[in-house]
Order: C-alpha cells, then sequence, then structure tokens
C-alpha cells in the first residue's frame, strides 16, 4: 500500500510531459494496481492517492480511447460497480462508490470526445440504472475510511447519463425508481443526498423526459407512503421514509420553481408536499 501510495505521488509530481512518457511506459501496470485498490479502505490511497491521479490522468489526456473504454467495461461490472452490493456496513462500498466515480468522469469525456462504442454504453447504461434500487449501503462519511457515499456518486453518474446522447426514455422509469427505494432503506441521510437525487429529475427536465410520468411517478411515491400506514402504521421506518420523500419533495420543489417548467410536476409536488407536511 505505501509502495503504490509513492509511486502515485511521484508520478503526480511529473510534469504533464514526464506523465505522458511514465504511462506509455509503466501505465499498464500502474492502471491495474490502481484498479486492484480502487476500494481500499485506506482513504489516502484511495481518495488522495489513487482518484487524485486517475482525474489528473483524465483531465490532461493522457488516457488512450482504447484504454478509457476497457475501463468503461471493466467498472460496470459485478467486479467493481455492483462488488459485494446488497451488503451493509462493510468496505465494499468503497468499491462501488468509487467506480462510480471513475465511471463518471470516464462519461464525461465521452460526452466530449465520443469513444466509447454502442456495446459499452448499452452495458453501462444497463447496469448502473439499476443500482440505487439494490444498494443498501447508505453511508456517507465512515469514521477512519473517509466518504463511502455510494448514494450520492452514482446519482451523480445517473444525471451524467441522462445528459449524455445515449440517453433513451426507457432509462427513465428504472431510474426513478431507484430514487424512490432509496426513501424506504431506513435510514435519514444527512450528507445532502437528496440533492444529489435531485439533479437526477432536474437532468430528466433538461432532456424533455415526459411530464406526465414524473407526475404519475410523484403520485406513486406518496401512494406507497400512504399504503404503508394503512396495512403497518406509524412504524419508525414510515417516519424515516416520509422525512426522505418530504426532503427530496421539497428540494425537487425549488429546482421546479428556478426551472420554471413542467408546472403540472410543480403543482403535483407542491399538492403532495401541503398534504404531508403534518401528520394526520
Amino acid at each position: 500500500m505505501n509502495e503504490l501510495k509513492a509511486v502515485i505521488q511521484d508520478v503526480l509530481n511529473l510534469s504533464t510531459e514526464e506523465r505522458a512518457t511514465y504511462m506509455t511506459q509503466h501505465g499498464d501496470v500502474l492502471l491495474e494496481d490502481m484498479l486492484m485498490n480502487i476500494g481500499s479502505p485506506d482513504e489516502m490511497l484511495r481518495d488522495q492517492a489513487i482518484y487524485s491521479l486517475f482525474m489528473e490522468l483524465l483531465v490532461s489526456n493522457q488516457l488512450l480511447k482504447d484504454t478509457m473504454e476497457q475501463l468503461v467495461c471493466k467498472l460496470a461490472t459485478d467486479d467493481y460497480l455492483f462488488y459485494g452490493i446488497g451488503t451493509h456496513m462493510d468496505d465494499s462500498v468503497f468499491t462501488r462508490s468509487y467506480a462510480a466515480l471513475w465511471l463518471a468522469g470516464l462519461l464525461r469525456i465521452d460526452m466530449m470526445q465520443s469513444y466509447l462504442s454502442e456495446e459499452a454504453k448499452e452495458q453501462l447504461y444497463n447496469k448502473a440504472t439499476q443500482f440505487l434500487q439494490r444498494e443498501k449501503d447508505v453511508r456517507g462519511y465512515v469514521d477512519g475510511k473517509g466518504w463511502a457515499n455510494a448514494i450520492s456518486h452514482i446519482a451523480d453518474l445517473l444525471a451524467l447519463m441522462i445528459r449524455h446522447d445515449y440517453f433513451e426514455v426507457k432509462y427513465g422509469v428504472p431510474i426513478l425508481q431507484g430514487v424512490q427505494s432509496v426513501f424506504w432503506k431506513g435510514q435519514v441521510l444527512v450528507d445532502d443526498e437528496e440533492e444529489r437525487l435531485v439533479e437526477i429529475a432536474s437532468a430528466l427536465i433538461e432532456v424533455d423526459f415526459p411530464e406526465e410520468v414524473m407526475v404519475e411517478w410523484v403520485e406513486q411515491v406518496f401512494d406507497q407512503l400512504q399504503l404503508y400506514l394503512m396495512q403497518r402504521g406509524y412504524t419508525r421506518d414510515y417516519f424515516t421514509a416520509r422525512t426522505m420523500t418530504l426532503h427530496f419533495m421539497k428540494t425537487l420543489y425549488f429546482a421546479l420553481k428556478y426551472k420554471q417548467k413542467y408546472p403540472q410536476l410543480l403543482s403535483t409536488v407542491a399538492h403532495f408536499i401541503a398534504k404531508n407536511f403534518k401528520v394526520q
């Protein structure tokens, strides 16, 4: 671990030209070592060394297009993005979360350079749209290990995917269902995750996703709350889901007011916020 940190720090300290030469000679081995440790519980290695170098290589255009596509295809798999998914409170969350971060960076480059094949994009979209429904670990900051933030990082990736030319309407519904599932994970999120999730809705609005589908989705979100209340009463899970739902919807309300689009959606959100603001 310490040896890899030292190597990465040395590479970060190189000039752009020196780093390009190093990557030509040793890049494949270094990237493989970085991937093997992408989810290290050591914050200094995972975030300040590996992720910092990865982003430096991206923004300085020092990764070949073939290499970037290979990374997307490798990361959007059960070995990285879905590694250990469904587990709770273990270190596998760091691999999933940082795979999402890497994929967001790679997709952002594709939006400018268009290097991904149709097959690679299809793989990414089919995989990432399932993530929110399957993720169970919603921790933000983990003492001694740094930020996990899987929910926020996948939300950022999904918002980028929506804004990408490859996005189709068919991907919107499973993404929204994934957002809804976050409200029912048994924990009120406290690190502004609702703002990152609302960015997904904002992206859908920007690409003219059907307003009527989003209205129906909002209705279904509150229907789920009401049905749970009728069947099980005022349990802790109900109040947690209600708080999460209202936090999200209030943030969405102000986003809609700012955008001045989708008046029916705005009206629907406002109606349900008012109706649910106090427990009856």
